[in-house]
């Protein structure tokens, strides 16, 4: 696991020079189909970053998107109608049967299929119309970080390409894109998170909270510490934790913020208050100055919402490995768990 997030800013550089061209054509031709709507099919980590490009599409592109239920097609055999319907299948090995099947049905009803993996020639990829090969390399841990960072990448620079209509995109227009591969060596330099790892040697459960671009990163930063140090742990977005969840929250409860600096990291001063208020232990993930008076934090770069996600996770994924360490598990072989989950 260790390896395989040290290679992170790597495959950012290699995403962001070599990688680009390709993903501008693909974009430049889901520009011309000029989908109506977007509808994501993936599982696991995949699926997070999956819901990353929703707001992606969503907020910078006005198209309304969801992200699909694979097993209406599969298991319950629905034939929608999807012309003039974008379908993108997100997943690291390409062989889920039910993405497999998601993809293949939605381009027979009508969708223009693109497949977005680490494994060019998978089954997803045969299936779909178009493929954007996130080059990540060969993962080896079981737990997902250089192919989850990799998917964001890849997924951001698709959807600003269709967004310039020729899959071009100038980088001036999202601060802290064209420096992520320094930031993030920058970041995963940073100690803050094996500090921090004692802190919560002993919890529990735990909840991750964060709304906008960071409310996906607080569903993979909670996936990564149930999959490797078996914490249970919780994640809502901001809104929906003042919905009701928030009850839970006893005096010493674990929580850890994501709070960006733009629209969705103000929307999290209440969530961040009334947190405070419940006497949580409260750990901020996120820029100087965000988070109020967080007394616990880890500072990450200043970039653009959109941006930050790929960022945000890196020192979580170091707080979930050494965590487990801590807590006297092994990372690389969490109980249970196989590197490729196949599903109907």
């Amino acid at each position: 696991m260790a390896r395989d997030m040290a290679d992170q800013p790597g495959v950012l550089r290699g995403l962001l020079t070599d990688g680009a061209g390709a993903i501008a054509e693909v974009a430049a031709e889901v520009a011309r189909s000029r989908p109506r709507f977007v509808l994501f099919a993936a599982r696991g980590t995949s699926d997070h970053a999956a819901l990353y490009a929703k707001y992606l599409a969503e907020i910078r592109l006005g198209l309304p998107v969801g992200l699909a239920s694979p097993s209406t097609l599969s298991v319950y055999g629905s034939r929608p109608d999807l012309s003039d319907v974008l379908v993108v299948g997100v997943s690291q090995s390409g062989g889920s049967p039910d993405l497999v099947n998601y993809l293949q049905v939605a381009g027979e009803c009508g969708a223009l299929t693109v497949a977005v993996t680490n494994t060019p020639g998978s089954p997803l990829n045969q299936v779909a119309a178009l493929e954007v090969d996130v080059a990540a390399g060969t993962e080896l841990a079981v737990a997902a970080t250089k192919t989850y960072t990799a998917e964001l990448l890849a997924l951001l620079l698709l959807f600003e390409g269709v967004r310039a209509g020729d899959g071009r995109i100038t980088f001036d227009d999202l601060p802290g894109l064209a420096a992520l591969p320094d930031l993030a060596e920058e970041l995963l330099a940073d100690h803050a998170a094996s500090a921090l790892s004692s802190r919560y040697r002993f919890a529990n459960r735990l909840v991750v909270t964060g709304r906008g671009y960071a409310y996906p990163t607080a569903r993979e930063a909670a996936l990564k510490l149930m999959e490797t140090s078996y914490v249970a742990a919780q994640a809502f977005s901001g809104a929906d934790l003042l919905h009701g969840p928030l009850a839970m929250a006893d005096p010493g409860l674990p929580v850890l913020a994501i709070v960006g600096n733009g629209p969705g990291g103000r929307a999290m001063a209440e969530v961040i208050d009334r947190v405070a208020e419940r006497g949580a232990d409260l750990l901020v993930v996120g820029p100087e100055g965000t988070g109020g008076g967080a007394v616990h934090r880890i500072v990450t770069p200043s970039v653009d919402e959109a941006v930050a996600p790929i960022l945000d996770i890196l020192p979580l994924q170091a707080l979930a490995r050494h965590l487990a360490v801590a807590r006297g598990d092994d990372p690389d072989a969490p109980r249970g768990l196989r590197k490729v989950t196949e599903t109907l």
